[in-house]
Parts: C-alpha cells; structure tokens; sequence
C-alpha cells in the first residue's frame, strides 16, 4: 500500500497490538457529535482500546474497531479518525505470528460490502481510495489492485480481475485494464480472459454490462454442434424474459444447417408458501436427413411437447389442495427432435408418458371428501392414447345414525350399525394419438356409480371379529349397445343406443377374522425366540341372477350360421361394469402370516432384545362359489415380502396356483390336481428384489435440497436449479457423496397351455448404476444391465465428472447400441457464465433397425 506522509502520519507500527493506558468506555457504542462541519452523528466502537491526540481532533481505534456515517459503515482491526480534516484510515494489523488480519469492509447504502487491505475515505466529499479490494457483484467477484470511490457512487478501478470463483486467488478470471461501477452498469476497457494466471491472447477491446441488482431481460447465448443426420446446429438460442419477481420466462429456438428447427417456450412461476410451477411447450420440425430434397418422401415430420408442474403448500388453502404434473407429446417427439436438443439418452428410450391434474377439498365440518382428477397416458410404441377427462370421487364419512349422543352407559347393538356413502364418475377414451381429435371423443365412455353400504360389526367370543351388512351399487351411464346378427353379411353388427341408462344391484355380505400366535422360545444362542403371527379371515357374500330378462340389463342374440345363442351386457364399453350374471353364494378365504425373531442384543443392558422381521407377510386368497355349476374353486394367489440386512434388501415375490387339472386339448376340465396326488399347478411367478447402497447419504442430500428450496433468502434462479436436481438426480454429481450403487432384479414366469401343449415364458432381467469418487475431485458414473433372455447389455453409458472448484469437466460415453455416442464438456459452474465453456461431442448418428 502506498501513502503520502500526512496520511501515513500516526499510523501504528504492525506489531501485536497492546490496551493503551488511555481509554474510553469499551462495552458501550461511543458517540461524538461531529464539532468539524460534519452535519451528522458519527458513530465509532472498538473491543481493545481508543486513544485520542492533545486536542481530540484525532481518535484512533484498536481492535474489531468499527466506524458508522450516515449510510457508511467501516469495520477493521485499525481506524484513525481525523474529524478535524473530515477524513479516515483504516486497515488490518498482523498478529504476533505476522499474519495480516482484520481487513477494512467498507459498505455504502445497499452496495454490497467491500473488503479491502486498506483505504481512505473523505466525510465530506464522499470521495475514497481503496487497495487490493474484493466484492461481490452479479454472482460474481470483482478484485483490482486500486480503486477510487467518487460523490456520484461510481467507482474507477485498475487492473481488476472479475471471477465466479470465491478463492482470494481464483483459478481463472476476465482480466480487465480499467473500468468504472455504477449503480446500473459495469464499463470496462480492454480485458482478456486467464485462466490459472495464464493470459488467452484474445482481447475485447470493451466491455458493457447491465447491474441492475434485480432480475433482466437478456440474450441467451447458443451452443455450436453437429448432428451426423441433421447438421451443424445452434442449440437454444433466444431470449430470456425476467418478467417480475413472480414470473420469468425463455424463449429459445435450436437451428440446424439441414432445415430442421426446434422452437421452445418456456414459463415459470413462484409465490412464496402459496405455490409454485412451470410450463414448457415445444415444437420441432425435422427433415429426414436422408433422401432427395423435393421428392414425396422428403417432407418435415412435425411434433410437439407439452408439460406442465404445479404444486401448492399444504398450508396455504387447509382442506383445499391441488396439484399438477402434465406431460404430453406425439410418439415420435423424444426421438425426432433428439429429447428436445437435449441428446438425453434417458428421454431418447422413453416409452410411455403419464399426466396427471388432481383437485381436492372437504367440506361440511369434514363431512364429506372431494377429489377429481384428469389423466392421461401414453404408449408411444403404438402410439395409443388413454385420456380420463375427468374422473371424481365423493365420499361420506360413515355414520352411526343410531348411536347415543350422550355417549353414556354401555353400547347397544343397534348404536353399532353404520351407513357410509360415495359415488364416483368418469369419462374416459382409448385411441391412437392421430385419431384422438376426428373420433376418439365419440367413443367417449362414461359413467357415474353410486354405493351405499350397511354393516354392523362385533366381538363374538371375544377374539373373533365379525361383521355383517348388505350395500346396494347403482351406476349411470348415457349409452348402451345393440348386438344384432346379420343375417345377408353373415356377421354380427354393433349398434350403439344414446340416452340415460342405469342399472344396480345389492347383496348380504359378512366376514369373520381372527389372530392367534406361536411362540418356540431358545434358552442357548443370540436368538431367544421366533414369533409366528398368523392371520386367517373369510367372508360370505349373496347376490341374486341380476341376468334375467325381468330386469333387462342382458340381451341375447342368435347366430344362425353357427347355431349358439349368445348372451350380453348392454352395458359393454359404456364406462360402467354390469351386474354379475347368475347367482352367487361364495366365500372368500385368506390367510396371512408374519415371522419375527427376538435377539439378543450386545450392550450394557443385561435385557437388551431387537426384533428382527424374517417373513413380512405370506399371503393365500381364493373364493368358492356354492352356487356355479362349474369350477367353483378360484386359483390360489399367494404374495410375500421380506427384507435383509436391517431391512435394506427388499424381496418381493407372488405368483398363482391353479387347482385344476389339465385335458389333452390343453384346456381346463372341472377335476382338481390333488385327486391324482398332485399339487396345484403353478401357472404364474413373479419374483424382484433391489438394493440402494449408501442410500442414507443420498437421501440426506435431498432432505438438505428440499430444506433450501423453502428458503426465501434465495434466488428464483436457486429455486429453479434445486428444483431440476430434485427431478432429475441421477443427472447431477454430488461430490460429498463417495459412493453408491443400486441394482434392481426382477423375473416374471407363465406358463399357459394349449393344444401344443405347456407353452413358459420367462423375463429375466437385472439392471443396476452407481459411482464412486477416484479422489476426492474425481467421480466415474455407469449405468448398464443385462437381459439373461435376450443375452444382451440393456441401455449401458459411463461418466466422468472432476471437480474443479469453480469449473465442472464432465465426460460421457455411450459405448454401443443405437444411441452410441460421446461427449466432454469444460465449463464455469456459475450460471452467469454458463456460456464459458469447452464441448466436444461425437456426431449424433442415430441407428435405425
């Protein structure tokens, strides 16, 4: 640092600072009223000591000293107070080990604060001179070796350095001459940038950026490369709308030399603890790539994309929510516009998209439930559109209509009976996506059912929990259809009646259940006993032959070339199911079961236990019907679950038994297995399990990211990126993170028979990523499985990502199939600079089979 003699004057040698003999009250803020001309207060505190010269015109403050002025606030281990001549000193002092400490920070007004190793500052002129100065701007900092502060809040600084890194020493900056801060913009000379103090010989000879300290409308600068079908391209390229603080928007379009284009509108919106979403709409138009220009074969293929997010705090509406998660596209767009100019291989292998809008709310003193819902889903392989527009549900809380409000002495029988109440309505539609808007609506099904259900329940013998009660189901629906045999075509015609439709039914039900428990107890070993909990229900239910002709809700039609008469429902394809057809007594069994070990734990308790859950539930279920003329017993389906290592590995199984024997012709006759000592046939198994290594620190980092969204301190732009990891996180590399790996396995059996005989068909597939830090900065990424029925890799990629404090390098490679690919990228981690950067990729060349 460099001063003249009248300001170095006075100035304390650098030396471990000592309490002077002379000094002012240290615990309490003193205030002097400026006797120099100063109009205001000035206000000045330090923690070691205060020392004055003769007349007092001169205050110097040892020690976390601190000085305020009007909107000017200065801090630092020392200040010398000239009053007389309106003007300050101020700098840090170095301890006995000869560190320099206690910098100057220097604040004005709503500037952001200033730190400095030393400076002079003018009262009175407001004019100031600042060494070696660092400070936050614009997410950014800006260091230069001196600095001039003017009346006019402007600052002229020398050699500065402005960079996204927060090092005192920063890996890489935009080196600029001279340049000049105000209020609404930052002018720079020539600058140039360095990166680990070596200088790149290009030179902007200017530079001119807003500072507006609140949100900006801006270019958003494109990102060059080529495509191996389509060309050379410039990706997302266009303008960004910083509308309010509530909503911003960007609208980008990616070029590419071929002709195709891609157009993409993107709005967001936020208000604090209310709500907050999104939406995104696209629209792609991609040549061919291949073929004769001109020709019929050569035309655009058109496509779009939709979506669209909002979630609401729970608390901002009680008793009200809503939400939003709305995804649609044509069946081609992921692959023709290249996942949107993303080149994400995970969008380009999408099959399926779902969409969901769902509004609820109670009323009525919580009376009665809400909920209405509009979904969709995609099937993009055929190309099949399912759309529910819209489906509701309205529930009553069952009721006690005849307990005794008092609610004294003993529960009578009768106060047991309780009544509930809900109705539920669709509209849905099935069709393919180029059909949806000509047809599909015509086909509409709809309908709305309505249950009103009766039971009473109680405690027989104590441990058997009985229940019994009839409930009566009517459905509505506004069309019915005709079958009618032709009798010239020779085939059957379909015929479609519009107009209000119903039909009902009811029934007598009751179940009984209980529980009972087996206990073998180890008096040698870790373990001390295994609890076997078993769980059997049954229940019972009549309904009457809602098939007959007296209630109409069957027709029949009869087909003269093969001789049968055939019954149906009017109701077929209406959006409302029909009654059953015949009578039915049957009875429907289960049986559940749990095992659990009680073992010793190793402690300083004598009498420490954990239970340790070996079998979750084995579940049985079937039915039998009294009253069917045929195969009266239902197959046996069976489930389970289970969990190993502290319940980290979850094991899922189910399948099917089928108790009936099997003909020569391959189909079922009504004789079961066990008359010729055989067990039940298994016609069905499914079997998967999974496991998420290191999940304790994965799910640790996400409760910290949903923690910091809430945050109002933040920046929308914060929001906005915390948002897309929580989304997206197999896409973002957590450092602190050193390493995991999860796996999935999953296997599905059948087994079908037929004139040929038993027919197994088997998937088999395991599939698994993860990553693991090489050294604290470096991190590898793969994603890969294996099909054992198809004998080959499932979707395989590797990454690499390395840490550079400031700067992300990142490398991915795709190493076969039809989205064979790589990529390296170099770039700032701040947004602000997000167009500093180094990409390569391979061309992307996708293979058609």
């Amino acid at each position: 640092m460099k001063l003249d003699a009248q300001q170095t004057q006075n100035t304390p040698k650098p030396i471990t600072r000592k309490t002077d003999t002379v000094t002012a009250n240290l615990t309490d803020t003193l205030k002097k009223k400026s006797t120099s001309g100063l109009n205001s207060v000035i206000e000045y505190h330090a923690e070691d000591s205060i020392r004055f010269n003769i007349d007092r015109t001169i205050v110097y403050l040892y020690g976390n000293a601190r000085v305020s002025y009007e909107e000017m606030e200065l801090s630092a281990d020392f200040i010398r107070l000239d009053q007389k001549n309106k003007a300050m000193f101020a700098s840090g002092l170095k301890d006995k080990y000869g560190k320099y400490r206690g910098r100057p920070i220097f604040k004005q007004g709503q500037e952001p604060p200033v730190s400095t190793d030393s400076l002079i500052y003018n009262m009175e002129s407001k004019k100031g001179l600042v060494y070696s100065s660092f400070t936050e701007v614009e997410g950014g900092y800006i260091s230069a070796a001196t600095s001039k502060k003017s009346p006019y809040d402007e600052v002229s600084f020398k050699n500065g350095v402005y960079s996204t890194c927060n090092l005192p020493h920063p890996h890489f900056g935009i080196h600029i001459s001279k340049g000049i801060i105000t209020k609404k913009r930052i002018v720079s000379g020539p600058s140039y940038l360095e990166i680990e103090d070596i200088p790149f010989p290009a030179v902007l000879p200017f530079g001119f950026f807003p500072k507006t300290n609140k949100r900006a409308s801006g270019f958003h600068f494109p990102s060059v490369g080529e495509d191996g079908t389509l060309g050379f391209y410039l990706r997302n390229t266009g303008w960004y709308f910083g509308i309010n603080d509530y909503w911003d928007a960007d609208v980008l379009a990616t070029i590419y030399s071929k002709g195709s284009y891609l157009g993409n509108l993107a709005v967001r919106y936020r208000k604090n603890y209310k709500f907050n979403g999104g939406l995104n709409f696209a629209y792609s138009s991609t040549l061919p790539g291949r073929g004769v220009e001109g020709t019929e074969s050569y035309k655009p293929s058109k496509n779009f994309s939709l979506s669209w997010t909002h979630q609401q705090n729970a608390a901002a509406h009680p008793g009200v929510n809503f939400g939003a998660n709305v995804s649609i596209q044509t069946a081609k767009y992921f692959t023709e516009s290249r996942a949107g100019a993303s080149y994400d291989v995970n969008q380009l292998t999408r099959s399926q998209s779902s969409s969901s809008i769902n509004y609820g709310r109670t009323f009525a003193n919580n009376l009665f439930n809400f909920s209405a819902s509009a979904r969709s889903s995609q099937d993009f392989s055929n190309s099949t559109v399912n759309l529910e527009l819209p489906s509701f549900n309205l529930s009553m809380t069952t009721l006690n209509p005849f307990e005794n409000k008092n609610g004294t002495g003993e529960q009578k029988w009768y106060e047991k009976i309780s009544v509930g109440y809900s109705m539920q309505g669709n509209n849905s539609v099935t069709e393919k996506e180029y059909d949806l808007f000509d047809k599909g609506f015509k086909n509409a099904q709809n309908g709305i059912t309505q249950n009103i259900p009766i039971s009473i329940a109680f405690s027989p013998l104590k441990y058997l929990q009985f229940s019994t009660g009839t409930s009566y189901n009517e459905r509505w629906t506004f069309r019915t259809v005709r079958y009618n045999y032709n009798e010239e075509a020779k085939k059957v015609d379909t015929s479609y009646v519009r107009g209000f439709a119903r039909n009902f039914d009811y029934g007598l039900n009751g179940s009984l259940s209980t529980k009972f428990y087996g206990m073998k107890n180890f008096k040698k070993g870790k373990v001390s006993a295994i609890r076997h909990i078993v769980t059997p229900s049954t229940s019972f239910n009549y309904t009457p032959n809602f098939g007959s002709d007296n209630f109409g809700f069957f027709r029949s039609y009869y087909n003269s070339t093969t001789g049968a008469t055939t019954r149906y429902s009017i109701f077929e394809g209406s959006g409302i199911s029909a009654p059953g057809m015949g009578r039915s007594a049957s009875m429907s069994f289960s049986l559940d079961n749990t095992i659990e070990a009680k073992v010793k734990t190793t402690g300083d308790t004598a009498n420490a236990f954990k239970k340790i859950p070996i079998l979750q539930g084995l579940n049985f279920t079937g039915s039998y019907n009294f009253l069917a003329d045929s195969f009266k017993l239902s197959p046996i389906s069976f489930s389970g679950r289970t969990a190993l290592f502290d319940q980290k590995l979850g094991l899922n199984f189910g399948g099917t038994f089928n108790p009936y024997q099997v003909g020569a012709n391959g189909r079922e006759i009504d004789a079961y297995t066990f008359r010729n000592g055989r067990l039940p046939r298994l016609t069905a198994f499914t079997f998967s399990t999974g496991y998420n290594f290191n999940s304790a620190a994965l799910k640790k980092r996400q409760e910290n990211l949903e923690q910091q969204q809430e945050n109002p301190q933040i920046s929308q732009q914060q929001r906005q990126d915390i948002s897309t990891i929580l989304n997206n996180p197999n896409q973002f590399v957590d450092f602190t993170i050193p390493w995991s790996f999860n796996f999935t396995y999953s296997l599905t059996y059948t087994k079908t028979y037929n004139n040929l005989g038993a027919q197994n068909n088997l998937v088999n597939s395991l599939n698994f990523n993860g990553d693991f830090s090489v050294t604290p900065k470096w991190k590898v990424m793969y994603t890969s499985g294996w099909d054992f029925e198809q004998k080959t890799f499932t979707m395989t990629s590797f990454s690499i990502a390395r840490d550079l404090h400031c700067w992300d390098m990142s490398f991915n490679w795709v190493p076969f199939g039809p989205y064979k690919s790589y990529s390296f990228d170099l770039r700032v981690r701040a947004s602000i600079l997000q167009d500093l950067k180094l990409s390569r990729r391979s061309a992307y060349n996708p293979i058609t089979l």
